[in-house]
């Protein structure tokens, strides 16, 4: 399931039946100005039941495909036709399961959803299944929230079933333990270090909607309040790294499609379901269904709602995050991330500070710009080192070596092993962000499989002007950016993807769109850099003036022997940033040491504190997984 919501979103394509969706098709999302409690519940409501008509909607009596587990949990939310339901489920479970832990937490749901509508006997058909078919662990954070959930509540469900009735060969209780073992070990993990897959475009599904589970159906008090304060915890993160509903970078991992189109994303579902400020992508993300069948279990908390919508005032965020986890080839576990978010009315800029933190769908850095409508829109600037390589996957993924690469294609990731890619980190980039100005340098080895640095330019960029300078100017939305590469450099079409029919595995055919295309800055020089300072249209009488501030800037840089700059931004700080060494502000050194898991006006977290603080404006909300309590004030 998981490949094929990624390589839909890559395709263009729709996740499951193509029926007519208001909510995606039509105008643009308006968020309440008037924040009563009814209203807003009212309209989160409505959003979640469009989504279960829709894949109520979407079964066809003729056509047995179309009733599925997606279609089965809406019936059953919504009460509806569970004689059919539980027939359909018993077949559903007469032949061979697969999907792993993707298999798992549908019918988690199903089965909660059912224990007063389904027939004994389709009850019992889910029941064997997690007798005969081993669903496997996987090896990443989203694989192990999404299995410990459903074996936790699968297990309170059936409390007393000795360890033969279960795939493992476990008793209830012992998965039991061992389910809210793990739980608890990954929320300590991730309210005192950070996150692992932080600010992901599609995987926040994979952990808010087991969390949502788990503060519906848990039986032990601890896990039930564990399980809401850690969904508050996600979508006050999601709330703080949104414009206007879409999540920009950086991000821990992401995919060839939303890279671009940073709204095409299943965290634009959750963006619209719990804060109604942006359009749901097709089919609701595919997962959406998935949280929509316990939605009217959960209330968002108002200042999250809030600081969701609200981007009157620019506000500047820093947070602590972790690498994902590396199995060989270090003797470091994780790595910190040092995350930087610049939020502004007109764009955002996002960064973290490079290398290597997840080897095939991070996103280190961008300038995201607002739009009036995101869709088809790749309002995004950025440039990547195109890194590829063998021993890097086998440092963080843990299948037998020696046909990684290669099997990457075939697995849904064609990009990973081309040099025009334009997702993923590289041990040789190193970024510092200053409000709205990043400095990206690269010191990449002549040895390397693919020794240059790709600039991403929109297809929606207008105004693209090389400049005498070394500076190319260009205007997206009310944002002016302006690009200076740091070595030569020549453009190419951004070549795109395309499905061919395959028995097995995925081909793929490169789809070049010529002039109407994005475009790619490519330049082949090991020693490099990138340079990108942003500003508001309404800061200067005209794009010119823009440019005469630019080119005013004092710059200096070299690129030997490592890369080199010293600047004054448009915010008039001093900066000077050398590969390899700690970046300097006015003379004084950034000390990473120092960072905290939040810090910011409106999310605050000690290092290893356990506590969050979620402010805006007058309201907070206080986040305690020492204590296990959640504490609303409004601030005199």
């Amino acid at each position: 399931m998981k490949r094929f919501l990624a390589l839909s979103l890559l395709c263009g394509l729709s996740v499951g039946p193509s029926f007519a969706q208001p909510a995606t098709t039509g105008p643009m999302p308006v968020p309440p100005t008037d924040f009563a409690t009814d209203a807003r519940r009212s309209a989160y409501l409505a959003r979640a039941n469009e989504v279960l008509q829709w894949y109520v909607d979407s079964v066809k009596p003729d056509n047995p495909a179309t009733f599925q587990s997606a279609q089965i949990a809406a019936k059953l939310a919504r009460r509806e036709d569970a004689a059919a339901v539980s027939a359909r489920i018993v077949e559903l479970m007469s032949v061979p399961q697969s999907q792993d832990m993707f298999w798992m937490f549908p019918w988690t749901a199903v089965s909660y959803l059912g224990r007063d509508q389904l027939t004994p006997a389709a009850k019992a058909a889910i029941r064997g299944q997690w007798k005969t078919y081993f669903p496997m662990r996987g090896d990443t954070e989203n694989h192990w929230a999404m299995y410990y959930a459903s074996l936790y509540l699968m297990s309170e469900l059936y409390p007393d079933d000795p360890a033969d009735s279960w795939f493992n060969g476990k008793s209830s209780a012992e998965n039991r333990a061992e389910a809210k073992a793990y739980l608890v070990h990954w929320m300590d993990l991730a309210t005192t270090i950070g996150q692992g897959e932080f600010n992901p475009t599609h995987y926040i599904g994979e952990y808010a909607i087991p969390m949502l589970y788990l503060a519906t159906w848990a039986k032990d008090p601890e896990m039930k309040i564990r399980g809401h304060m850690k969904l508050d915890w996600l979508l006050a993160d999601l709330a703080e790294n949104t414009l206007n509903g879409v999540l920009r970078g950086p991000n821990a991992r992401t995919d060839d499609t939303s890279v671009l189109q940073r709204w095409l994303a299943l965290s634009s579902y959750f963006s619209w379901q719990c804060f109604g400020n942006t359009p749901p992508p097709a089919s609701y993300g595919g997962f959406g269904v998935w949280f929509a069948v316990a939605a009217a279990n959960y209330e968002v908390p108002e200042v999250i709602f809030r600081l969701a919508n609200d981007r009157s005032e620019d506000f500047l965020q820093r947070d602590l995050k972790r690498s994902r986890r590396k199995w060989r080839y270090s003797d470091e576990l994780m790595t910190p991330v040092y995350k930087t978010n610049y939020m502004r009315r007109d764009y955002a800029v996002g960064s973290y500070q490079g290398g290597m933190t997840d080897p095939i769908q991070a996103h280190v850095w961008d300038v995201t710009w607002a739009v009036p409508d995101p869709r088809g829109v790749h309002n995004t600037m950025f440039s990547v080192h195109p890194y590829a390589s063998a021993q890097a996957m086998q440092m963080y993924f843990t299948e037998l070596p020696d046909h990684m690469l290669a099997l990457l294609s075939s697995q849904g990731k064609p990009s990973y092993d081309v040099p025009d890619k334009i997702l993923g980190c590289s041990p040789y980039e190193r970024v510092f962000q200053d409000l709205d100005t990043v400095i990206a340098l690269y010191d990449i080895p002549a040895d390397d499989r693919y020794p240059r640095v790709n600039g991403f330019f929109s297809k929606d960029l207008t105004d693209v002007t090389p400049d005498a300078s070394g500076w190319i100017f260009a205007r997206g939305g009310n944002t002016y950016l302006a690009y200076r590469p740091l070595a030569p450099y020549h453009w190419e079409h951004l070549l795109g993807y395309k499905q061919l029919p395959s028995k097995v595995g995925y081909k793929w055919e490169r789809i070049d769109r010529g002039e109407k295309g994005d475009k790619l800055l490519v330049s082949p020089h090991g020693k490099n850099g990138t340079i990108v300072q942003a500003a508001s249209v309404g800061e200067f009488k005209d794009f010119a003036a823009f440019q005469a501030a630019i080119r005013a800037l004092p710059l200096e840089f070299k690129l030997a022997p490592v890369p080199t700059v010293k600047m004054r931004t448009l915010r008039g700080k001093e900066i000077a940033f050398t590969y390899g060494q700690a970046p300097k502000v006015d003379g004084k050194k950034i000390d990473y040491a120092k960072w905290q898991l939040f810090e910011g006006p409106h999310l605050n977290a000690a290092k290893g504190s356990r506590k969050l603080t979620i402010t805006q404006g007058r309201l907070e909300r206080v986040l305690d997984f020492n204590t296990l309590t959640i504490t609303d004030r409004v601030t005199p």
